[in-house]
Formats: structure tokens, C-alpha cells, sequence
């Protein structure tokens, strides 16, 4: 127990040392949004940020060590969220993260964990924003999340090979995050003679050139991720934790 938790500390150390050295992404941008539906999606995220942290709270008190493991989930996130290409004006593509800390933790603490991410990312490095920060972290902390987590248990009932159910789970969940983006760039920018839907399909349109390939990858990071850390720390049951 000693040894893995000595290497949970160094796993999550040298996860968020790299992130601090590619930090450089955004998602929606300050001030971007209309006001009324930066107000919409704060109300929309904040009983799921409440329930997250009623979660974390439990999970931490029954379960000590926990916390390491949030800490790699929240690293992985920072770093795959800090690698952008630029997208729709605006926005940017860039790999999520949150269905690893989903299938391990359960999609309630990536909630929070979100929040920490992009919050340090709008005040310290000046991606994203204040104003965006509800849609932000609906969209990629709890949209996102929920999907992969979804998928992953769906998968496990069916039996599915566990090496495509966590590939197939990260895949459709990142993929998730921008379809999501793309409705809430659609609903407040909605199109002159098409509305809202016209405009949805011209974002997904332009998100899916960069993030296609991107969710691609992210399924096998994740992949790479969960069976690293698991062979590392076998005494985990990752299954469990997930439920």
C-alpha cells in the first residue's frame, strides 16, 4: 500500500508538471457569450457541482487515499484540455480528459474537478473565462462525463471487451463534449433564416475537422492511462470505484 501510494504522488506530480509547461488552451472564451445564457448554464451546472461535491466528500471520508487518484484524474485533465488547435471563433479543440476520472471515480467528482481546471485556467493563464465558465464546465466536465460513464457501465453489463469499452466510452464522451459546445454556441449565435438547428450544424461541422481525430487519440490515452495506473496499483478496484 506504501509503494503505490508513493507512486500515485509521483505519477500525479509529473502529470501536472506537464501540464504546466504546454498550458496554452481555452474553450469558450471570456465574454463571448450572450449574458442571459452564461446565467443559463451556471443554473444548469450548479447541482451538479453541488452533488459532486457532496460525492467527493463521502468518497474521501470512507476512502483516504482518493485523493491521489483525484489528484491523476485532475493532472490528466489539465494537461489534455492544455493542448488546443484552433477551431471555431471563439472556442478551440483540444482533448477533455474527464471520462478517465469518470470510468475511475464516478462522473460526479469531474464535476468539481472541472471547475478546478478551468477556473485556474480563466484566472492564472487567461483561457476561458468567468463568464463562461457554467458552459464551459457543462459541456466538458459534466455532459462529456456523464455519456462516457454511461457507455462504460452499459459496456461492462453487456460484456463488452474491456480494452474497446474504455476506448469506445473516452471516444463518444470527448466527441460528446463538443456537440454540446456546439448547441450552446448554436442556441445563443442561432443562424439569420435557418435559427438555431442551421447554426448547430455549421459548429458541429466545423468542430468535427479537428475533433474526430482528437477524440480518436483521447480514447487511447485513456486506454494507456487506466491500464498504466491499474497494473501499477492492482489493490485498486477501478470497477468499484466507478460505481
Amino acid at each position: 500500500m506504501m509503494k503505490s501510494a508513493k507512486f500515485l504522488r509521483l505519477f500525479a506530480v509529473s502529470i501536472a508538471l506537464l501540464a504546466v509547461q504546454n498550458a496554452s488552451a481555452m474553450h469558450i472564451s471570456e465574454g463571448f457569450l450572450p449574458p442571459q445564457w452564461c446565467l443559463v448554464w451556471y443554473l444548469v451546472s450548479l447541482p451538479f457541482i453541488a452533488w459532486g461535491l457532496n460525492r467527493l466528500r463521502k468518497t474521501i471520508s470512507a476512502d483516504p487515499k482518493s485523493k491521489l487518484i483525484l489528484g491523476i484524474c485532475g493532472a490528466f485533465v489539465f494537461v489534455l484540455s492544455a493542448i488546443k488547435l484552433p477551431s471555431v471563433t471563439g472556442s478551440s479543440s483540444h482533448l477533455v480528459g474527464t471520462s478517465l476520472g469518470a470510468m475511475i471515480t464516478g462522473p460526479a467528482a469531474m464535476a468539481v474537478v472541472g471547475v478546478v481546471v478551468l477556473l485556474f485556467q480563466a484566472l492564472l493563464l487567461a483561457h476561458g473565462g468567468l463568464t463562461t465558465l457554467g458552459a464551459n464546465v457543462f459541456s466538458m466536465a459534466i455532459a462529456g462525463p456523464f455519456l462516457a460513464y454511461g457507455l462504460f457501465c452499459l459496456g461492462k453489463k453487456v460484456r463488452w471487451n474491456e480494452s474497446v469499452n474504455i476506448f469506445f466510452a473516452s471516444f463518444v464522451g470527448s466527441l460528446f463534449t463538443y456537440v454540446v459546445t456546439s448547441f450552446q454556441l448554436a442556441v445563443s449565435f442561432p443562424d439569420a433564416t435557418g435559427g438555431w438547428w442551421v447554426s448547430f450544424l455549421k459548429f458541429g461541422a466545423l468542430f468535427a475537422v479537428t475533433q474526430l481525430p482528437l477524440s480518436v487519440i483521447e480514447g487511447f490515452l485513456t486506454l494507456f492511462v487506466y491500464r498504466f495506473v491499474s497494473k501499477h496499483i492492482p489493490e485498486i478496484s477501478f470497477v468499484k470505484t466507478g460505481e
